[in-house]
């Protein structure tokens, strides 16, 4: 299986990064092709200055992603949560790259639009600082519902699944070892 692999933590030392790589270990001792893209170390800006009404030209690490993604098969979203979703870089990387013509088409005078990414599947690997179960009861999860139905399944990529690790702030040394363990584990299974 081709898997691309997008950490969407700005930091290469923090908790999502070591998460990034336990998936990785898991897929390429799995047998799988993996490429890796940290945002953080991306050279773009994350600003959709015009909108869609005028594409902005891409830099070269935008074009490189692009091809990642074209190459994919399955993608895997590493990124912590933060004010109730992903993080700007995350969010400007998405804007910049999901574009229309390459992510999906909106159709000539209806209201519907193509998928463009079919074919793909994706797992989200999410951490946050509140208890889950808080998160997704009484926030109701809108980080969660936005990245998988409003971005990755608009442009047709599916199915999605998600696994989130919280609280993180709270956690234990034995905790923590425990969420790389079934991280690497996904990896393993290629899920």
């Amino acid at each position: 299986m081709k898997i691309l692999l997008i950490n969407g933590h700005p930091s290469k030392d923090s908790f999502c990064y070591a998460l990034s790589q336990a998936y990785m270990q898991g897929a390429k001792g799995a047998g799988a092709e993996v490429r890796e893209i940290n945002v953080g170390a991306l050279k773009f800006s994350p600003n959709l200055a015009h909108g869609y009404r005028k594409i902005t030209e891409l830099e070269e690490d935008l074009l490189s992603a692009q091809d990642s993604i074209k190459w994919a098969e399955h993608l895997v979203f590493v990124y912590p949560t933060w004010w109730g979703t992903m993080p700007a870089m995350l969010k400007g990387f998405i804007d910049r790259t999901f574009l229309p013509g390459f992510a999906f088409k909106y159709r000539d005078n209806s209201p519907l639009w193509d998928r463009l990414l079919t074919g793909r599947s994706a797992r989200m690997i999410v951490t946050m600082d509140a208890p889950v179960w808080f998160f997704r009861l009484v926030y109701g999860k809108p980080g969660h519902n936005a990245m998988k139905k409003m971005i990755l399944e608009f442009c047709g990529i599916k199915p999605v699944k998600i696994t989130s690790f919280g609280s993180v702030k709270q956690s234990s040394d034995k905790l923590r070892a425990g969420w790389l363990s079934r991280t690497r584990s996904l990896g393993e299974a290629m899920k």
